[in-house]
Formats: C-alpha cells, sequence, structure tokens
C-alpha cells in the first residue's frame, strides 16, 4: 500500500464523466428517444463537428481505428502486392490495417531523438512495390508532414496518417490528420477523445475519396442493397456519435490540462530523464507522457510499491513479435527502434490529473535516480 492510501491510476475516465455526466445522459437518451441506431443524425452531426474542427473537410466515422486506416488504405487502392512504409514502435494495429488490405509492412527506423519515422531510413525501403506512407504521430508528438509529404511527392506514394494518439496535436498550427491523403483517428476510451466503447474516424478534404470511404464502410454499398465496390461492415454507432459530440466540445481544455502535466514534469523531473525530442513547430497534445532511463525496472518496481500506475508504450516492436516474423526481420534491423523499446515509460497522463499525483510520481521517480 503506498504512504499516501492513495492510487495514481495510469488512465481514469469516471473522474472525467462526473463532470459532464448529465451532457452524457442527456446525449445517451435522445438517441434512444430517436428511433434510429445506426448511421443516423448524431454520426453525421459528429461527421460534421469533427471536421469543422479539423478546419474543414469530409469526415467518415467508422467502428475503431484499426478500421479507419484498412478503409483509408482501401480507398487509396492499396492492396496485395504492394509495400507501405511505416514503423514498427506503433500499437499492433496499425500493422494489423495493412495487413487488412493484404498489403506488405515495411518497416522503417527512427530518429533517436523523436523516436518518430526517419525520411532518410525511409528511402531505403521505398521499392517499385511501396504504395503509400503510414507515419505515425506517436504520443502525441507530430511527424514532420511537410518532408513527409515531400518524400511522398518525389517517391509517387499515397499517405496516410495515423492520428490515434495525436487528437489535439498541431503542426505549424495545422493539425495532424489534415496534411496526407487522409487522416485517421481512433476513440478508444483512453485517446484524447475517448468513447465510452470503441469508434474510429477517417478525415479527408478529397469529396471523391469520402464517398468512396463512406462506400467501404457500409458493404461497399452506395444505395441501399447494392454494393458498388466490395466493402465491409465498420460503422461508429449513434451512442459513441453522440458521446463522442459531447466530449469534443471539452475537447480543448482536456489537451490544455495535458499540457500543464506535462509542463508540470518538466519543472520536477530530474534531469537524469530524457524525453523523446518534440519535433519543430509541432504542439504536442501529449496522449502519453514518456520518458527514457536506463534504470526503468527500478523505477517500475518503485512505482508498483507507491501504487503509481505507468506503462511501456511499447515494450517489443512490431518486427520483432512472433505474429509478423513472416516480415523476416531479425533482432538488430532497427537498432534505434529496438534501443528505445528497452528505455521508455510513460508516466500518469490525463486531463484530471491532479498537481499532487504529479508531484508525487515525480518525486519517487527523482528518488530512483538519486539512489545511483
Amino acid at each position: 500500500m503506498s504512504s499516501t492510501g492513495t492510487a495514481v491510476r495510469m488512465f481514469d475516465y469516471r473522474e472525467q464523466l462526473a463532470a459532464i455526466e448529465g451532457e452524457i445522459l442527456q446525449a445517451i437518451r435522445g438517441v434512444l428517444d430517436s428511433g434510429t441506431l445506426i448511421l443516423g443524425p448524431r454520426v453525421q452531426a459528429f461527421e460534421q463537428a469533427f471536421s469543422r474542427w479539423l478546419g474543414g473537410g469530409q469526415s467518415i466515422g467508422v467502428g475503431n481505428g484499426t478500421d479507419a486506416l484498412a478503409i483509408a488504405l482501401r480507398a487509396l487502392d492499396v492492396g496485395p502486392g504492394d509495400e507501405v512504409l511505416t514503423v514498427a514502435n506503433t500499437a499492433i494495429p496499425t500493422v494489423s490495417a495493412i495487413r487488412m488490405t493484404g498489403a506488405k509492412p515495411v518497416f522503417c527506423d527512427v530518429d533517436p531523438k523523436t523516436l518518430l519515422l526517419d525520411l532518410d531510413d525511409a528511402e531505403c525501403r521505398v521499392t517499385a512495390k511501396t504504395k503509400a506512407i503510414v507515419p505515425v504521430h506517436l504520443f502525441g508528438n507530430a511527424v514532420d508532414m511537410w518532408a513527409v509529404l515531400e518524400f511522398a511527392a518525389r517517391n509517387h506514394l499515397r499517405v496516410v496518417e495515423d492520428c490515434a494518439q495525436s487528437t489535439g496535436t498541431t503542426l505549424a498550427g495545422q493539425p495532424t490528420g489534415t496534411f496526407g491523403d487522409v487522416g485517421c483517428f481512433s476513440f478508444y476510451p483512453t485517446k484524447n477523445l475517448g468513447a465510452y466503447g470503441d469508434g474510429g474516424l477517417c478525415f479527408t478534404r478529397d469529396q471523391r475519396l469520402a464517398d468512396v470511404m463512406r462506400q467501404i464502410r457500409t458493404y461497399g454499398c452506395g444505395r441501399t442493397y447494392y454494393a458498388e465496390r466490395e466493402g465491409i461492415n465498420s460503422r461508429l454507432d449513434e451512442m459513441q456519435a453522440a458521446i463522442l459530440d459531447v466530449k469534443l466540445r471539452h475537447l480543448d481544455g482536456w489537451v490544455s490540462a495535458r499540457r500543464k502535466i506535462a509542463a508540470q514534469y518538466e519543472r520536477l523531473l530530474a534531469p537524469g530523464f530524457t524525453r523523446p525530442a518534440v519535433t519543430l513547430g509541432a504542439e504536442h497534445s501529449y496522449h502519453l507522457y514518456v520518458v527514457e532511463t536506463e534504470r526503468r525496472s527500478e523505477l517500475m518496481a518503485r512505482f508498483q510499491a507507491e501504487e503509481i500506475g505507468c506503462g511501456i508504450h511499447y515494450p517489443t516492436p512490431i518486427h520483432l513479435m512472433q505474429g509478423y516474423a513472416f516480415l523476416g526481420y531479425a533482432s538488430g534491423s532497427l537498432p534505434h527502434t529496438e534501443a528505445a523499446a528497452e528505455r521508455i515509460l510513460s508516466l500518469p497522463c490525463y486531463p484530471e490529473l491532479s498537481a499532487e499525483a504529479v508531484e508525487r510520481v515525480a518525486t519517487a521517480a527523482n528518488d530512483v535516480l538519486a539512489r545511483a
């Protein structure tokens, strides 16, 4: 048991829910009273609101973030025989989505400072089969999308942004997800904008592409019971859309709170903890607050004793997982990716985390470092 008797969780939605419960229950009641549960006015309203929040364009609500990526790639004609560049220090769904199209993921190493996609390494991995690139805006930082767009244009590639961790992040004032052909968002409960269940969204400024993605999410149908193309069943439901529409109104404040928590960590943590560098021009949204340390095991043990939550995002790079051994990557093939996986640790960071809790986390962490 901790000395304070109060656990510091890695994530806890309940305090946030308590603050907006009246709005949430009213939204749920409205859906139940409406007589429409699938692809009705709440989905449309949320899609429109999210598009406005991103500065204008087309939003297509889908079942989850994985499907968002797969639908985007399929809409861009990525399929069997194609290769898609991405990174291995991401959540498995990034790669699952590529495989759902039948394409082959090709892993690029990361910049050791930002832990984001290294375009110099990517340049060496382009082949005649390369069709697309999926930059992952990891932790809430932003990949340098100006460089990605130049790289993609030079190599004739389509660009799908994985924004699962970057809702609220901007680069030179422009939101992530609005640079490439499609931006893909996850509304998994832990995300900056999280549903009370699952959900995802594809964003584009290309009307034709938006129409194609809407067809793909509903069996390929452009009109009732007639498939214009092959599709799947992946629809954001009315209940989650109504909940997300409520939460979207609070999102900017919540992202601001995350930034304040990150700033407090910056002030309190000892210099011995390094952090992944923020991309020049990016305004980080701190979906995760990540430190790097050679003493991770000791730190995690101390946190466990103090009932402080933490996490590793992610402990095993995907190219070293048994499930993807068929891709043929060996240990040492992505040295910066593998080195980072041995050092990274995510500290508690969510909008309702109190200043006292942040101070407690930092104090415990600094104490471990001081016992060298």
